[in-house]
């Protein structure tokens, strides 16, 4: 079969876009979803993808809140996700991350890691989450205009996607919040994708983010890949590279991402306590994935 691979089309995704130049549509399509995780996990839930590689808080929130559309079954990206705080152009009240209190945030959709991220803000800023008020604005695009027009104060997206609009003058960066835990999973839904092939299709990526991740490829190859394919600076590709990290193994996790991620969550007021022990087959397919 096959595979319908919902991403994002940011540099994050460089190993799977040369594992998909390799590939040429034989064993799976990528199927493109600029909103970001909220919309890979509608998209999971509407039969439109067979496999997400999404952020790593807005898929565990949606299990433990009760979404059976998907199940984790590999990793994409260990280390943490740098997330920009991000206003409007002009100059405003809004100069730093404290001023934000009580104003009401841009995400992308509800679920998104844009909305995680900003119960995670509040918990570090000490505001009661509970107090948060948020705008939907689908996209980049309708992120930024929503924070020039004033409907926004603010709102948070990766730092290395969205500098080359602050560059240009089009928003400003105020702070940034790094992601308690590794930022980015794989999930699929826990029946269209046979367990055979999603063991393939992650076995095959493994060995992309391997070559790309290999640091013979980060002192060049990769470099020049990122600059080619998404035109950031040297500079910002090298700064990038230097500290983003991938697995060794996309068909495994460890247990401690899930649980550690569920307890900042809970912290957070995104998800309620669980009632008794976590179980491993509720959030992850264990027919795929190896839990280490």
């Amino acid at each position: 079969m096959v595979l319908r691979i919902g991403y994002v089309r940011e540099h994050f995704c460089s190993p799977l876009l040369q594992f998909e130049a390799e590939d040429k549509g034989s064993t799976f399509t990528l199927v493109e979803c600029p909103s970001g995780t909220g919309q890979l996990i509608s998209r999971l839930t509407n039969d439109e993808i067979d496999i997400a590689i999404a952020l790593t808080d807005p898929l565990i929130a949606g299990i433990a809140k009760g979404s059976e559309a998907y199940k984790l079954v590999g990793s994409y990206v260990t280390s943490p996700l740098r997330w920009a705080v991000i206003t409007g152009q002009k100059p405003s009240a809004y100069n730093q991350i404290s001023d934000l209190q009580g104003s009401t945030i841009g995400i992308s959709r509800n679920g998104s890691g844009s909305q995680t991220m900003a119960y995670v803000m509040a918990l570090q800023q000490r505001w009661p989450t509970s107090e948060l008020k948020f705008q939907v604005n689908n996209d980049i695009r309708g992120l930024i205009n929503s924070v020039n027009d004033g409907t926004t104060s603010a709102f948070m997206w990766e730092w290395f996607t969205t500098k080359p609009f602050a560059d240009a003058g089009e928003c400003r960066f105020i702070g940034q919040v790094p992601t308690p835990w590794p930022s980015w999973l794989i999930a699929a839904h826990p029946t269209r994708g046979k367990p055979a092939a999603v063991r393939t299709f992650l076995n095959n990526l493994s060995h992309h983010v391997r070559a790309f991740a290999s640091t013979e490829a980060r002192a060049g190859p990769s470099v020049r890949f990122v600059m080619d394919t998404f035109g950031y600076p040297e500079t910002d590709v090298k700064e990038w590279l230097d500290a983003v990290e991938y697995p060794e193994d996309c068909a495994t996790i460890p247990w401690n991402v899930i649980t550690d991620t569920l307890g900042v969550l809970q912290q957070a007021g995104v998800v309620a306590p669980p009632e008794g022990a976590v179980k491993h087959d509720l959030f992850v397919n264990l027919d795929v994935v190896k839990l280490v």
